[in-house]
């Protein structure tokens, strides 16, 4: 047997602020070279603090007691600093912000290569390559810190393949990513994983990735509870363990096939027209109230970031007890729209009117009063030390503070036990509970989330799913930012798509991703739920 790129034995963790619990229990892990493994679990099982050990950040600097064996390259990590297991590793981080420090993105990727002591030729090479590989090469000169959360991603991504190390391990890497960007990373790490790299990734939606990996490995409370090839892990009943089985995997199941599928051309054939259970595919959102009162008006808004456009003309109207889903690739202008909403920005043309004020004419601090958001990443909106504080701060501020409501805030997104912890030193997933209970505390008429469920597991997407429906039933609009389009398709009445700062398509999510044209143009793939509903539908159905 060879020897494995990397080698956890008898491994157990936990981290000093946890106290006595372990979050990583018995792991006894080979990765073998030039295998493609999926890690998944529910949020806390212990993925992203499985993916530190391997290059060293636990324990070097997060701490905490670590017991067991954890070897990479031949290299026991305890023995190693994270500089030498650099050479080795290549991390990309659910935040990647987190990981991006030079003025360039050029820079950013040639960070790891000088440190390497490469030679320029071949830095410069290799900066190229994977620039062009990942497809952000027109993004070289760009501040990474001013690129969009995706861009941002992409650039973290192409850093850790221009190492060329013998493991790449990505938590969450397609999170903040539209479609087809989605695609071109994925083809990415299939061709690094021909020429031979062990690549490690972490996963909530498991259609995004399942097809690509060689092996799955399920966590639960820190213990590996299956570990398998892909269609035989999808076999078993994974709820318990907070994971939802792709689409095409419950068609499988319901109609008895002998092979789980793991993509929609798999399952295909064993359609040919057959009715489907109506339990097998998630329920679409219930129409939005006919004529609602509108609640807030984009009309013409044009804007820009100097010489860039960034909006083009702008025209959305928002009704009361609506959900309007936002969709779009990177870069196309849905996060400064929403920053319309708000006053953080202002139209250069146009104008945008909330509740019948224009958002020229009134104070953020006035329009927070009606627009609560939370942001994509939540470190932007954090300023106390203890989450309780950061929950209440702005509902005592705006003279909406509830002590019942945020009870109830606080129980619906499980911060009970983070109440008296910073904000700042929560894990990605907890951060936006947060940021989703702040921007609720104060009850505004209309809630903006962007990117809600980057991070998150489907016990917490189902739990937000449906409390987003109870706030709909009171009349309250809501406004999601989002590439997870399976989410939007549950939540969402009404789609907007924004291609290159124009709308694009306007209308029923199954209408607009039946419009190839403007699927197309925005970069973006219909659901799994949608393609598996059309091929049952008969023909010029």
């Amino acid at each position: 047997m060879s020897q494995p790129v990397a080698h956890l034995q008898n491994l157990r963790y936990r981290y000093t602020a946890a106290g006595p619990r372990w979050v990583l229990e018995e792991i006894n892990l080979r990765v073998e070279p030039g295998e493609y493994l999926l890690v998944c679990g529910a949020s806390g099982s212990g993925k992203s603090t499985l993916c530190r050990t391997f290059n060293g950040l636990i324990p070097h600097f997060h701490g905490g007691r670590l017991e067991g064996r954890v070897r990479v390259a031949g290299l026991e990590t305890r023995e190693h600093p994270v500089s030498e297991l650099f050479a080795h590793v290549g991390m990309v981080f659910q935040n990647p912000e987190a990981q991006l420090f030079n003025s360039t993105v050029a820079r950013e990727l040639a960070f790891g290569l000088e440190s390497l002591g490469l030679p320029p030729a071949e830095i410069v090479r290799r900066v190229e390559e994977s620039a062009a590989t990942v497809g952000i090469a027109h993004l070289l000169d760009r501040n990474p810190h001013e690129l969009s959360g995706g861009e941002q991603q992409l650039v973290a991504i192409a850093a850790a393949l221009a190492l060329r190390p013998a493991l790449i391990v990505l938590d969450e890497p397609y999170a903040s990513l539209d479609p087809a960007n989605v695609r071109r990373v994925r083809a990415a790490l299939r061709e690094v994983h021909r020429r031979g790299t062990a690549i490690v990734v972490t996963e909530h939606r498991l259609q995004r990735v399942v097809a690509d990996a060689d092996r799955m490995v399920v966590l639960h409370q820190g213990r590996i509870v299956l570990d398998g090839p892909p269609r035989r892990v999808l076999a078993e009943e994974l709820a318990p363990f907070g994971l939802n089985l792709p689409p095409v995997v419950r068609v499988a199941q319901a109609l008895g096939l002998p092979e789980v599928p793991l993509t929609v051309e798999e399952l295909a054939p064993a359609l040919d027209g057959r009715a489907l259970p109506p339990e097998v595919l998630p329920s679409r959102s219930a129409p939005g109230p006919a004529g609602g009162v509108p609640v807030l008006q984009v009309e013409g808004v044009t804007f820009a970031f100097g010489k860039t456009p960034v909006l083009r003309g702008v025209d959305l109207t928002l009704r009361a007890g609506e959900c309007l889903a936002l969709v779009g690739a990177n870069g196309s202008g849905k996060t400064t729209l929403i920053k319309q909403f708000n006053g953080l920005y202002r139209p250069r043309r146009g104008r945008v009117v909330v509740l019948g004020r224009e958002t020229r004419r009134a104070k953020v601090s006035q329009l927070a009063r009606h627009v609560g958001m939370a942001f994509q990443n939540p470190n932007d909106q954090f300023f106390r030390f203890r989450v309780r504080e950061e929950i209440e701060v702005g509902a005592r501020a705006l003279g909406r503070y509830d002590e019942g409501w945020l009870r109830e805030l606080v129980a619906l997104f499980h911060l009970e036990p983070l109440l008296e912890r910073s904000p700042y030193r929560l894990s990605e997933g907890e951060k936006k509970r947060v940021a989703f209970a702040s921007a609720l505390a104060a009850r505004p008429e209309v809630l903006v989330l962007d990117e809600p469920t980057t991070g998150q597991d489907w016990p917490f997407r189902r739990a937000l799913g449906e409390l987003l429906a109870a706030l709909r039933a009171r009349g309250q609009t809501v406004v999601l930012v989002t590439h997870d389009l399976e989410f939007a398709e549950r939540c969402a009445d009404r789609w907007v798509v924004l291609a290159g700062g124009e709308v694009v398509a306007n209308g029923d999510p199954w209408e607009v991703m039946a419009d190839e044209a403007a699927m197309s143009r925005a970069g973006l793939e219909p659901t799994q739920s949608f393609r598996i509903q059309a091929l049952t539908l008969p023909a010029g159905g």
